[in-house]
């Protein structure tokens, strides 16, 4: 039995939610944390994802898959269901993902303060 993944796995503070280095679309980079340690039925990926619809989910598990990043294997057993894992081409975005991760960690309060700024000048455009 694998193991669980944790439903905070991406909470507010998750420096993936301040990436402005894209891997994919805007969901891609976390759907490929999640299959880090292994295949994933789609409810699992729902657990720490629940922000993302299911329409918006599957779309970004079918680009992934399109882009050669995600095997999908469906599994027509007595209860049919279905995994995604990471192929070997998507295991090779983890190293990338983590030095992209470790650079937001760096520059948490400088994003931040930009992004504050940025909106605060483009309300008083409009106001």
């Amino acid at each position: 039995m694998r193991r669980p993944l944790p439903a905070d796995m991406f909470d507010e503070l998750c420096p993936s939610s301040l990436n402005p280095i894209r891997f994919g679309d805007k969901w891609a980079a976390l759907v490929i944390r999640c299959l880090e340690d292994g295949p994933r039925r789609f409810s699992e990926l729902r657990v720490p994802l629940s922000r993302v619809t299911p329409k918006v989910l599957t779309q970004s598990l079918r680009s992934l898959e399109r882009d050669g990043l995600v095997k999908r294997t469906v599994y027509a057993e007595a209860a049919p269901h279905v995994e995604y894992e990471l192929t070997p081409l998507g295991r090779s975005m983890l190293e990338p993902m983590a030095v992209a991760c470790a650079w937001v960690e760096q520059h948490w309060d400088e994003l931040l303060d930009a992004r504050e700024t940025y909106d605060d000048a483009r309300l008083h455009q409009a106001g």
